[in-house]
């Protein structure tokens, strides 16, 4: 134990230093840090809503939107099973939330209802003798079906909002269509639009190459086909595509920014079993016609099928830049809204404790942590220094890896780290009580110290490793503050056991080696 080597003296000096370079800026006045160079570290703790407030917004499902996207869907998917069976028909406008069809041929009916029978739960589907047929989708179905997109749109908020999961915001349903969405720190709520403004609806459709751009513009569009802006670089202003969805978004397992042949920043991507095998037979049966990608409304890429892709994976070039490449694969990655949102209100929310409840926490700490430090030097002495050497590098390292992190700190995440505090110096009183003990039976100071260390260790890493699983369970089925509180406990975990084990035992072999003592002042 007393071999501690000129490496491991270097490493614990540089993890040391490192956790004091990433906790440095919160020293350092906002504006400050972040007008410090690209190379140095300039994240700050981000404060809770109990802390600092931060942007709230109360955002509303478009059911108008929602209710025409699932008639558009059901009525390709009536499509393609008839299309399947050879059986004809044709769309003769939708009223309200009722698609009319008229069968090609009346004698199908019967065929027709048995194919169509287990389709759209959601959906009353009543097919006519006379080769009449209507799609209707129910109250029931439509309130099911806006509770699913909103608990869908949940998923993809937070996952766009709070990739990591250490920034903590409040994503919540009120009502039937609403969604409340609360993220601390952000001074205003034009940045939490742009980041969850954008649906991402990736769709591909067929191009219609045998279509006029001019005659579709003046109103001649042929039946089962649409006009759509293009934003893909090639020039043309807009593409008639066939209505048809091919493959969606839904299916995509990730994507990522990347680059093409030429260099230029593109979209890699790659399908779940279900989008590659779609792929597969859309490309296989289309080779040499052009495949339109289309993100909410917009042709970002028309490539021609050169050759059937059936590997799941694929590219999607533009007009990228780097950084549009990059919140183009973010957003991808998250999934698409199931439907547009619409804000209902904005505003920036305060602290909800009080600036007085902020300042009296602060005094609390400030002196709970003298307290410590001075307990500690009147029991153990020079060990005890040691040990608030140690502690204070201990919360040092700690607001590092929070501001590393960007995990958001609330008032239960304080709790977490006094927590972790007192658990920092439990485990030094342990090992300075066990060389105490050692010392009265006897044994010389290097033997007591090398004693004390090894044989503390056990208890200590019991004591440390089922607090660690209480606080990753905390992180990650919890939410909210009870998900701070597990974060900066399982960080102040692995620091106090670092400062604990490695940097006093470090301190006090330095010591050993230099003075020598006959006696222990512990």
């Amino acid at each position: 134990m007393l071999d501690f080597p000129a490496w491991k003296i270097w490493l614990v000096a540089g993890i040391c230093a490192l956790g004091a370079l990433f906790a440095a800026p919160n020293l350092l006045p906002r504006d400050v840090a972040e007008s410090l160079p690209g190379w140095m570290p300039n994240q700050q703790i981000a404060l809770g809503l109990d802390l600092s407030g931060g942007a709230h917004l109360l955002l509303e499902i478009d059911e108008d939107v929602y209710v025409s996207d699932r008639l558009m869907t059901m009525e390709s998917d009536i499509r393609r099973i008839l299309r399947t069976e050879r059986i004809g028909v044709r769309v003769l406008g939708t009223q309200d939330m009722t698609i009319n069809f008229a069968l090609r041929d009346a004698a199908d009916a019967e065929a027709v209802r048995e194919e169509l029978s287990g389709i759209g739960e959601d959906f009353l589907i009543v097919v006519n003798e006379d080769g009449t047929m209507t799609a209707t989708m129910t109250e029931q179905g439509l309130t099911a079906g806006l509770s699913d997109a909103i608990e869908r749109t949940l998923e993809v908020l937070r996952d766009r909002i709070d990739p990591t999961g250490v920034l903590e915001p409040i994503i919540t349903r009120q009502g039937r269509d609403r969604i409340l969405v609360q993220v601390p720190g952000l001074d205003n709520t034009e940045e939490l639009k742009i980041r969850i403004g954008q649906t991402a609806k990736l769709t591909f459709h067929l191009v219609d190459d045998e279509a006029s751009v001019s005659s579709a513009q003046e109103g001649s569009l042929p039946l089962g086909s649409e006009i759509m802006p293009a934003h893909d670089g090639s020039g043309a202003e807009f593409y008639v595509l066939r209505s048809e969805v091919l493959v969606s978004g839904e299916n995509l397992a990730d994507a990522a920014s990347s680059f093409d042949q030429s260099g230029n920043p593109a979209v890699s991507f790659n399908f779940d079993s279900i989008g590659s095998s779609r792929f597969c037979e859309v490309t296989t049966a289309n080779v040499g016609r052009r495949l339109a990608i289309v993100l909410d409304g917009e042709v970002i890429s028309a490539p021609r099928i050169n050759s059937p892709i059936c590997g799941g994976n694929g590219i999607i070039t533009g007009s990228f830049s780097t950084a549009g490449a990059e919140e183009l694969a973010i957003l991808l990655r998250a999934g698409a809204l199931p439907v547009p949102l619409d804000v209902v209100e904005e505003r920036t929310v305060g602290p909800t404790l009080g600036a007085d409840s902020i300042q009296a926490g602060k005094v609390a700490s400030a002196i709970g942590f003298a307290a410590v430090i001075i307990f500690m030097t009147i029991c153990y002495g020079r060990f005890g220094l040691f040990a608030n050497v140690a502690l204070f590098m201990n919360l040092v390292m700690i607001m590092g890896a929070l501001s590393f992190l960007q995990a958001t700190l609330t008032l239960p995440g304080i709790a977490g780290i006094v927590l972790t505090v007192g658990m920092a110096v439990d485990a030094n009183v342990l090992i300075f009580e066990r060389i105490r003990e050692e010392v009265r039976n006897g044994r010389t100071p290097y033997n007591a110290v090398e004693v004390g260390f090894t044989r503390a260790m056990t208890t200590i890493f019991d004591a440390n490793f089922t607090t660690a699983v209480a606080a990753l369970l905390l992180f990650f089925l919890g939410s909210g503050p009870v998900r701070g509180f597990g974060a900066t406990l399982a960080i102040g975990i692995v620091t106090s056991m670092f400062t604990a084990i490695m940097l006093t035992r470090m301190l006090a072999v330095l010591w050993l080696k230099r003075s020598r003592p006959t006696a222990l002042p512990i």
